[in-house]
């Protein structure tokens, strides 16, 4: 890891941490967690997150994928960088409207980056890669600002799919509790 890259991590953790509890959908109650609306709700933050992500896309990227809701700013954010355009993944398709699970339409066979804020379990990753799948795309790499330790990596890349983040707490720069 670059000194500007762990600079930039270290800003993301002092910005997101934040002192729990938090309920994750597991039930399972945290100390602490990362709060991603904290780092894309300050613009300078964002641009900067969005770069670094931009440069752990791997070559041929065709389509920047947005997971709701967290991964939607991060992936703007990319997109923007990039000039690649952009998609949007919802869990699941509205009930109403277009009735679209992935907003946007990107053309089939299009090569597929997926953005998240945080990549744990690696569960809405696989929702979304199917998703973008049944839409007639190749979703081959995830990108997160932070993946927590897990089986998430081992899991997406058995199903074909890359995975890197801004920070990695496996890292040199791992969530920590905010100090007070």
């Amino acid at each position: 890891m670059t000194s500007e890259v762990t600079a930039l991590a270290e800003r993301v953790l002092a910005i997101g941490t934040m002192n729990g509890p938090y309920v994750l959908p597991t039930g399972r109650i945290l100390d602490f967690y990362f709060d991603e609306y904290r780092v894309a709700a300050d613009p300078a933050l964002l641009a900067e997150t969005g770069q670094a992500l931009a440069r752990l896309l791997p070559p041929r990227i065709d389509v920047i994928a947005g997971l709701e809701l967290g991964g939607v700013p991060f992936a703007l954010a990319v997109s923007a960088a990039t000039g690649l355009p952009a998609a949007l993944v919802r869990k699941v398709a509205k009930p109403y409207g277009a009735r679209l699970q992935v907003e946007g339409r990107p053309p089939p066979g299009a090569r597929v980056a997926m953005v998240d804020d945080v990549i744990r379990s690696g569960r809405q990753i696989t929702v979304a890669a199917t998703a973008l799948r049944q839409a007639g795309t190749d979703p081959v790499t995830a990108l997160a600002v932070l993946i927590r330790p897990g089986n998430a990596k081992a899991l997406l890349n058995g199903q074909g799919i890359a995975v890197a983040g801004v920070v990695d707490d496996d890292s040199a720069v791992p969530l920590r509790p905010r100090q007070r």
